[in-house]
């Protein structure tokens, strides 16, 4: 990186974490380790069983796969180092750890949000467009999808990176945070950082939206084709579709749109570390469970595996 001259200062960062109380460290460390152990068992679970299954090869389970795959990723960025802290007090982070930490979660976290789009997409496809679906969404089509959200989660990334570390970092090291998040680092800089802060709001900003006008525009269509549709079996079976991914959008965004769409000075870091606490380690968690416990093939698929091993 070019501009490792710019914080030769700084080779390391203490991250204070959640809490000082011991008692209270043991009792998130227990918590959080059972979240782990769920997102681990969950994410790894469902691709596993995507991949097992044949009837699970369609589209939508293969964004589902990737999605699951992601969660994976970006909470593993995360979660233990925080464990580490909570367990023997290990609250130091090097500057290069914490790059990597931050590159990771970010990237990571920027594909989810190409994905979720893509994955309205495809409901969009699957609902207004069932007799066309199979020429509309083909095994190219969908991998381009897929690739393409890959490709600009780490080209963004790389960006938010050189956006953060171009700062000078002279005055202190601590982060008042429990990972390295861009506004926490951000805020520990004794440059002008005022320019990087708008690059950092109006990527993130463009991330965001360009992704959501997608899924609206997306889930209008879907809305008026359902109201047009005079069986209520259809009914039924096309909210159905649907549900799942809505309610991973609504949680994923609206954690996303609180932390990084406000300047560092409106930053409250308590409000901050709660939200953070559910975005890196709770969403991981939720989206299998949403996707597995409302969807009868994914339940179809796990019973088929466990009678086979019985």
């Amino acid at each position: 990186m070019t501009t490792v001259k710019n914080r030769t200062e700084v080779t390391q960062f203490i991250l204070l974490g959640l809490t000082d109380d011991p008692g209270l460290q043991l009792l998130l460390f227990i918590i959080f380790l059972l979240i782990y152990i769920i997102t681990l068992v969950g994410n790894l679970g469902m691709i596993l069983l995507i991949l097992s299954d044949s009837r699970l090869h369609t589209p939508m389970y293969f964004f589902l796969g990737n999605l699951s795959l992601v969660d994976f990723c970006y909470s593993s960025a995360v979660t233990p180092k925080v464990m580490t802290g909570l367990l023997i007090g290990d609250k130091v982070i090097s500057d290069n750890d914490c790059a990597a930490q931050m590159f990771v979660f970010a990237a990571f976290a920027t594909v989810e949000n190409y994905l979720l789009a893509s994955m309205a997409y495809d409901r969009y496809a699957a609902v207004c467009e069932p007799l066309h679906y199979a020429t509309s969404m083909t095994r190219s089509m969908y991998v381009c999808l897929i690739m393409g959200c890959y490709i600009l989660g780490f080209l963004n990334v790389s960006v938010y990176l050189g956006d953060t570390f171009s700062l000078t970092f002279c005055k202190s090291n601590v982060v008042h945070h429990f990972f390295c998040d861009m506004p926490a680092i951000m805020a520990l800089s004794c440059s002008d950082r005022h320019v990087n802060e708008l690059v950092l709001i109006y990527l993130a900003s463009f991330n965001i939206f360009f992704a959501l006008i997608i899924i609206l525009v997306s889930y209008i269509i879907i809305f008026i084709t359902i109201l047009k549709i005079h069986s209520g079996t259809g009914h039924q079976k096309a909210i159905s579709t649907c549900v799942s991914h809505f309610t991973a959008v609504f949680i994923f965004y609206g954690t996303t749109i609180f932390m990084y769409l406000q300047p560092s000075s409106r930053h409250a870091m308590d409000t901050d570390k709660i939200v953070s606490v559910f975005y890196t380690m709770v969403i991981p968690m939720l989206n299998p469970l949403v996707y597995s416990l409302r969807n009868k093939e994914v339940k179809c698929a796990f019973l088929k595996v466990v009678l086979r091993e019985k």
